[in-house]
Order: C-alpha cells, then sequence, then structure tokens
C-alpha cells in the first residue's frame, strides 16, 4: 500500500475537498474556464447558449487538495420547460455545493438575468466566489462587471481574468484551494472527470452539430444513444441517432449527398482520440420526433 493510501496519522486532515457548483448567463464562458483549470477537455464549447445541458463534473487534483468543479447549464430568463429544468439543475447544484463560482462575462452589459442570478446567489454570498470574464476581448469592460457585483452582491471576492488565454487563473485556483474545507479525495488522482464514456461521446458529438449548423438545429436536437460495442483491434464503435424537430433540421444535418454528417463524424472521432486511449468509431443516424421537448420522461433523462 502506498503513502498515499495510508497516510500518516494526522495526514487526513491537512487535505482540502470541494464540490464548486460553476454559475452563471449562458456564453459567459464556464465550460471555458473549468476545461482551462482542470487542463483537460471536460466540457463541450461553443458559441451557442446553453450549449451545456447537464451539470458537468471536472476534477482538479493537487498536492493535498482535490477541487470537483461542477459546470452548470446557462441560467436563462425563460419558462420553457426545457430552461425551467436547466435552471432547475442549477439551482440544485447551489445547494449541493461547497462552494460557489460565479461567472461574469465583462463582454455584456448586466441585464435582467445577470440580476436575476445575483438575486439567487444572495443567500449562498459567504461561499461564493466571483469571476469577472473575457478580460482580453475588446469590447471587455470588467469596471462596470465590478459595479454590479459591489451592487448587488457587496464583499465579494473577485478576479478578473480569461479563461480564453488563462490569464488570472492561478489567481482564482489558488483562492478556491485555500477557501476549500478539509475533505477526502473523493475521486482517484488520475482523474479528471466521472463523466461515463457513452455521456462524453454523445457530448461531443453534439458540440459539432452547434458549431456547424444553422441556428435552427443546435436546440432541437439531442443524441439518443442506442448500443456500443468493442471490435477485436479495441476499437469502440457507438451507435446513435441524432434526433431533431423537423425534417428541414434533419436535411440539414445529413447535407448535400451526407456531407454534414460526414463532416460532424470525422471530427467527432479526431476529438475523441485525444479523449480516450482506444479510438472510437462513431455509426449515427438521424431521425425525427416533433414533440420531443414536450416528453418529459425524455427531458428529465437528458437534463440532470
Amino acid at each position: 500500500m502506498s503513502d498515499q493510501e495510508n497516510p500518516p496519522a494526522g495526514a487526513a486532515s491537512l487535505h482540502r475537498a470541494a464540490f464548486i457548483a460553476v454559475v452563471g448567463r449562458p456564453s459567459a464562458g464556464k465550460s471555458t474556464l473549468v476545461n482551462r483549470i482542470c487542463g483537460h477537455k471536460v466540457a463541450i464549447v461553443s458559441p451557442v447558449p446553453q450549449t451545456t445541458r447537464n451539470t458537468v463534473r471536472g476534477i482538479l487534483n493537487r498536492d493535498n487538495c482535490q477541487l470537483v468543479f461542477m459546470d452548470t447549464p446557462g441560467i436563462h430568463d425563460s419558462e420553457k420547460s426545457m430552461n425551467r429544468k436547466l435552471k432547475d439543475v442549477a439551482s440544485r447544484a447551489l445547494s449541493d455545493a461547497d462552494l460557489v463560482l460565479y461567472v461574469v462575462d465583462s463582454t455584456r452589459a448586466p441585464g435582467k438575468e445577470e440580476e436575476a442570478i445575483a438575486g439567487l446567489l444572495k443567500r449562498f454570498r459567504e461561499k461564493t466566489f466571483a469571476c469577472v470574464n473575457k478580460t482580453d476581448a475588446r469590447e471587455s469592460d470588467p469596471a462596470r462587471a465590478r459595479v454590479f457585483l459591489s451592487e448587488k452582491l457587496p464583499g465579494l471576492n473577485a478576479f478578473d481574468l480569461s479563461a480564453e488565454t488563462g490569464s488570472g487563473v492561478d489567481a482564482l485556483v489558488s483562492a478556491l484551494i485555500t477557501n476549500a474545507p478539509p475533505g477526502p479525495e473523493y475521486y482517484p488522482p488520475e482523474y479528471y472527470t466521472d463523466q461515463e464514456p457513452v455521456f462524453r461521446i454523445a457530448e461531443v458529438i453534439r458540440e459539432k452539430v452547434f458549431l456547424h449548423t444553422k441556428d435552427e438545429v443546435p436546440h432541437a436536437v439531442y443524441v439518443d444513444y442506442t448500443s456500443h460495442h468493442m471490435l477485436p483491434d479495441g476499437t469502440l464503435v457507438y451507435e446513435g441517432d441524432l434526433v431533431v424537430e423537423r425534417e428541414t433540421q434533419k436535411g440539414i444535418l445529413i447535407g448535400k449527398g451526407g456531407a454534414m454528417i460526414q463532416q460532424l463524424r470525422q471530427e467527432a472521432e479526431r476529438d475523441l482520440e485525444e479523449i480516450f486511449p482506444y479510438p472510437v468509431r462513431l455509426s449515427i443516424k438521424v431521425r425525427v420526433d416533433p414533440n420531443w421537448k414536450r416528453n418529459d420522461a425524455l427531458l428529465k433523462r437528458l437534463i440532470q
């Protein structure tokens, strides 16, 4: 047994651990920040708001500390069924977390959604840290964001940073480590996420849809996993459907002569080569279900 498995008496009290809920408006840069901190692609990223639909866990392991970041869906002010469920996911994460990381987009003026998030965070203020993100952008206005934070959540620890470049991220991580409570290693030190392989594969496929299709498609699609199997040469074959709401969306995803679905598959497979220690081959079809967003049982399965 190693020293890590059998630490000296009293050493356990020196280890810190925290579950950290990452919240903010859609497209504030939450997923980019989690990926930056964890050093791996944990969450999918695209310019389309509300790319994240689930609480995705990214894990940072340091000497005597483990931080588990719960990247939540962007909080969007809408009463549509899917948006209500996304908001519920983020709200539950706040209650469950040891610490909260509030990501503010410095390129956008605070509005009604930002005020709603700040109001939601008031009762968690003592365990909340804020980061003013996208400070590298030309249209960034960190001073405006800090004024908003001082008015709505006075006394909050706030850090200026760029999740895209990494500037300022180390100072934020140091503060989170310092404020993490004593706790055990919840995951083995080699873990940087706890996502199941089939979930990660589906998310990478969905990311490619967000990046390459028109505005009408991304929020109208989900990946329906069918099965997977391993070939004798060690290749994982994943089978699933891209499900959309309309025939026109199906046509967009397939593309002329199947060009779009082939591009999505090839790009996803290249990304998956960087994630898994074995090749992944995708078998993807497209089908239409006009009512999937009104299927509460399905939404409960997809959004959690």
